[in-house]
C-alpha cells in the first residue's frame, strides 16, 4: 500500500534540511501564517472524520486532503459574501470561520459529520458546509447542481439595488461558487457558465467568482489534459484566472486580485485553482484499484501543505520544527474535539426530521392599495370586466401580485413582449416594466436556477415554464436544490417561489407529447413540495394567491395550468360556465375555499363521488350531465401534493361509491395515491378508477386513443353503480 499522506507530511517535515542563510520574502507572513492553519485545520479534520467513521460515529467521508488551497479564496473575501461551496472546500470553510469572531469551525465540520443535531446548518440532517452566520449556503453533494442558483443570487444581487428588496448581504457582495473539475462538464454547470456570460455580453451586473478546483480526476476518470482550461477559458466576457495550490503566494494575490476585481466591476470571473486529491473520492473509495501505487506517491509533490510549510520555511516564517509541531498541535486539537463530540444526539423522530419542510408560518397576506390596483390594470379593474376565462383571470391574479408584492418577479421563455405562448402574461410587462416582467434564455435550469437566487436574495420569484414536458429538462433543481435548501438548512434558509407550469393534455393532439405531457410523478415525489393544480376560472386567482402566500413562508408551489381550459369558454354548448367575474384579493383570514388542504365540489348527486382535478374536472362534469338517473358529485381535489387527505375522506364519507378520475397515467398516476388515501382512511365504500393509457401523447387524432375521455368516465360509473 502506498504511504499514507499524514505518514507523508510528518516523513517530510522531519527530513525537511535546514534553512540557509538565504530567505525568500512573502509580502504578508501573517496572512500566510493564517492560511497555513486553515489548512492544516481542513487537513485533520479529514483524517479525524476518518477515525470517527472506524468507530462507527462518522457516516460521511469525502474529504478535502489535496484542495486545502481553497481557504485562499475565502481569505480574498468578506466573511459576508455568500458562499456556495464544493464538497471539498474544508480549507475555505476553516479560513471563513477564522474570520469571524466566536466561531467554531472545528466543531461545526465534525457536528455535520456525526450527524449530530448540534451541527449548526442542517441540524443532523446531511453533513454540508453551512452556516448562516458565516454567510455559507448549504450545498449537498454537489456536482454542478448549485450553479444555476448561485448565477440566480448574483443577478438577483446585481438589480437588488434598483428595487425595494434589502437582501441578507451588502449590496456590493460577491457571490462565490466552487465545483470540481469533473462536474465542469454537467449541463448545470455549463448552463450557468453560459447564463453567466450571455448576461455580462449584455452588460448587466453579475458579481460572481467562479472557482473551478481541479484535481484532474472525476472518481475514477481523469480529465483529459487541457480540457478544463480550454473549456473555462472559453465563455466570452468571463475573466479567466488560473492559480495553483503550490505556490500559495502567487495564490493569494490571484485571488485577490480576481474577487477585488468582481466586487468593482460587478462582472463574473473563473479563477482556475489546480489542486490535488489525496485520500480517494471518499472514504469508501479504494483508489488502488484504479491508479497505481507510483502515481498516488507522484502526487504527493503536489501537497498543498507542504507547499505552503515550505514558503513559510523559506521567508524564516517558521522552521521544519515549528511547522511540524504546527501541524501536530492542529492534530491534537481537532482529535480532543472529535473524542468529546463522538456519541453525540442525533436526530430521532420523523417529526423533527421534516419539520424544516413541514412547518408553517401564516402571514397576513398583502394587499395592494387602491392606485396601486387601478395603475397596475390601467384603470379598468378586472372585476368589472364581466366573466372571464381561465386563462385571463390568471392573468389578472398575476397583475394583483405585481401590485402587491414589489418584490415579485415574473419571468420565462417568451412571457415579456410576446406575453406567452398563450397570452397569460399579456400586458403584465407592460403594466410594471421590464426590471420585473423579463424574457430569460431558452434554458429550464437557468430559469429554475434565477428564481432560486433570487428567492434567497429576497425577491418572490414567479417563472414560468413554458411546458410541462419542458420541467423535465431541469426537475433536478426543484428536487435536489430548491425542496432542500430548508431541510439541509434546518429552516435558516429558504427559496420560496412559484413555478408556473403550462400543461396537461386534451389539445385535440396538436404538438404530440412535447406539448401534452400529462405526467407529474416527478412533482409528487418531490418532500415539502406543494402542487397546485386550478381547473375552473372561479376559483383559480385565490388558488394563485394561496401558493404566493405558501412562499412567503418560504415554500416551494408549482402551479400546474391545464392548457387546455386556458380559453374554455362552457361547460355545455353556449351556457359559459366555464368563465367566472374575477374576485379582486380580499385580507386573509377571508375563506376562499383554495387553502392548502381544501377541496372544492360541484354538483349535489349522492350516488357516486367523482374525484378528479384539473381537465377532469370539466370532463367529470360533462360526463355525469349524460348519465340519466344517476346523481354525481365531482370533487376538485385542487392540490395534488400534499394530497388533501381530510377533506377527500370528509367527502367520501358520505358517499358509497367513489370514481377516482386521473387524466394522468394509470401506472405512477395521481389515482393510485388517492385510491390509497381512501383505504388507508378507512373508507368502506367501492372504490374505481379510470385513467389514462400508460403512453406518451401522440400527434393529431391518435390522442384521443390513448387519453381519458368523458366517454370512459361514464361508463366507469355505469360500472360500480351496477
Amino acid at each position: 500500500m502506498p504511504e499514507s499522506i499524514d505518514d507523508h507530511v510528518v516523513r517530510r517535515l522531519n527530513e525537511w534540511p535546514a534553512p540557509t542563510d538565504v530567505r525568500a520574502s512573502v509580502p504578508d507572513p501573517e496572512r500566510l501564517l493564517a492560511y497555513f492553519d486553515a489548512q492544516l485545520q481542513s487537513r485533520h479534520l479529514d483524517l479525524a472524520i476518518r477515525w470517527l467513521q472506524s468507530q462507527g460515529e462518522a457516516f460521511y467521508t469525502i474529504g478535502s486532503a489535496g484542495h486545502e488551497s481553497n481557504a485562499a479564496v475565502a481569505m480574498a473575501l468578506r466573511p459576508t459574501d455568500p458562499a456556495l461551496l464544493h464538497y471539498r472546500s474544508g480549507g475555505f470553510y476553516a479560513a471563513r470561520a477564522d474570520q469571524v469572531p466566536g466561531s467554531t469551525g472545528i466543531d461545526d465540520v465534525l457536528n455535520g459529520a456525526i450527524a449530530s443535531t448540534s451541527d449548526p446548518i442542517s441540524g443532523g440532517r446531511h453533513k454540508v458546509f453551512g452556516h448562516a452566520g458565516l454567510s455559507v449556503i448549504p450545498q449537498t453533494s454537489t456536482i454542478g447542481s448549485h450553479l444555476p442558483r448561485a448565477f440566480g443570487l448574483a443577478f438577483a444581487l446585481g438589480r437588488a439595488s434598483r428595487s425595494t428588496v434589502t437582501p441578507a448581504w451588502p449590496l456590493d457582495s460577491v457571490v462565490v461558487c466552487s465545483f470540481g473539475d469533473a462536474s465542469a462538464n454537467h449541463s448545470t454547470a455549463v448552463g450557468a457558465l453560459n447564463a453567466s456570460a450571455y448576461c455580462a455580453h449584455q452588460g448587466a451586473p453579475l458579481p460572481i467568482l467562479y472557482v473551478c478546483e481541479d484535481n484532474g480526476i472525476g472518481i475514477s476518470t481523469k480529465s483529459p489534459a487541457g480540457w478544463v482550461e480550454r473549456s473555462l477559458t472559453s465563455w466570452p466576457s468571463i475573466e479567466y484566472a488560473t492559480a495553483d495550490g503550490t505556490r500559495p503566494a502567487e495564490l493569494l494575490a490571484t485571488a485577490e486580485r480576481l474577487a477585488d476585481r468582481v466586487r468593482a466591476e460587478r462582472r463574473p470571473a473563473i479563477l482556475h485553482l489546480r489542486t490535488v486529491r489525496f485520500m480517494g473520492h471518499a472514504g469508501s473509495d479504494a483508489e488502488i484499484a484504479y491508479r497505481s501505487r507510483r502515481e498516488i506517491e507522484d502526487d504527493y509533490a503536489r501537497d498543498p501543505l507542504l507547499a505552503t510549510a515550505g514558503a513559510l520555511i523559506d521567508a524564516g516564517v517558521l522552521t521544519p520544527e515549528s511547522a511540524l509541531s504546527r501541524y501536530e498541535d492542529a492534530r491534537a486539537r481537532v482529535m480532543e474535539r472529535a473524542k468529546d463530540l463522538a456519541g453525540a444526539q442525533r436526530l430521532d423522530t420523523a417529526d423533527a426530521i421534516i419539520e424544516p419542510i413541514t412547518a408553517r408560518v401564516r402571514r397576513d397576506e398583502v394587499l395592494a392599495t387602491p392606485s396601486q390596483r387601478a395603475a397596475g390594470f390601467g384603470g379598468r379593474l378586472p372585476e368589472d370586466e364581466g366573466p372571464m376565462t381561465l386563462a385571463q383571470n390568471i392573468n389578472a391574479a398575476l397583475k394583483d401580485a405585481l401590485a402587491a408584492h414589489p418584490e415579485a418577479w415574473v419571468f420565462g421563455e417568451d412571457i415579456g413582449r410576446k406575453g406567452g405562448v398563450y397570452g397569460v402574461t399579456r400586458g403584465l410587462r407592460k403594466a410594471y416594466g421590464a426590471g420585473r416582467v423579463f424574457d430569460t434564455l431558452l434554458d429550464e435550469q437557468t430559469i429554475l436556477g434565477t428564481a432560486l437566487g433570487a428567492a434567497l436574495a429576497g425577491f418572490l420569484p414567479i417563472p414560468e415554464i413554458q411546458y410541462l414536458a419542458y420541467l423535465h429538462n431541469a426537475e433536478d433543481q426543484l428536487r435536489g436544490e430548491a425542496a432542500t435548501l430548508r431541510f439541509f438548512s434546518g429552516g435558516q434558509y429558504q427559496n420560496g417561489m412559484v413555478v408556473r407550469v403550462a400543461g396537461l393534455a386534451y389539445q385535440k393532439g396538436f404538438g404530440g407529447h412535447f406539448h401534452n405531457d400529462n405526467s407529474v410523478a416527478v412533482l409528487r415525489d418531490i418532500p415539502g413540495v406543494v402542487l397546485a393544480v386550478p381547473s375552473h376560472p372561479a376559483n383559480a386567482p385565490q388558488l394563485l394567491r394561496e401558493c404566493l402566500a405558501l412562499a412567503g413562508e418560504g415554500r416551494v408551489c408549482v402551479f400546474l395550468e391545464p392548457i387546455a381550459l386556458y380559453h374554455q369558454r362552457d361547460l355545455l354548448d353556449g351556457d359559459a360556465a366555464w368563465t367566472a367575474t374575477y374576485r379582486a384579493p380580499a385580507a386573509w383570514p377571508a375563506e376562499s375555499g383554495a387553502e392548502l388542504g381544501r377541496v372544492r365540489t360541484y354538483g349535489d348527486g349522492r350516488d357516486v363521488l367523482l374525484v378528479t382535478f384539473g381537465n377532469g374536472v370539466r370532463m367529470s362534469l360533462r360526463a355525469a350531465a349524460a348519465l340519466d338517473g344517476i346523481g354525481c358529485t365531482v370533487l376538485d381535489l385542487q392540490w395534488l401534493s400534499p394530497l388533501p387527505q381530510e377533506e377527500l375522506l370528509r367527502a367520501a364519507a358520505g358517499f358509497d361509491r367513489v370514481v377516482v378520475v386521473d387524466e394522468t397515467r394509470r401506472s405512477g398516476g395521481v389515482s393510485e395515491s388517492v385510491v390509497t388515501a381512501l383505504v388507508d382512511g378507512g373508507y368502506a365504500g367501492r372504490i374505481s378508477r379510470v385513467a389514462s393509457a400508460d403512453s406518451f401523447i401522440p400527434l393529431g387524432p391518435a390522442a384521443d386513443h390513448v387519453l381519458l375521455s368523458e366517454v370512459d368516465i361514464a361508463e366507469a360509473v355505469r360500472r360500480i353503480v351496477g
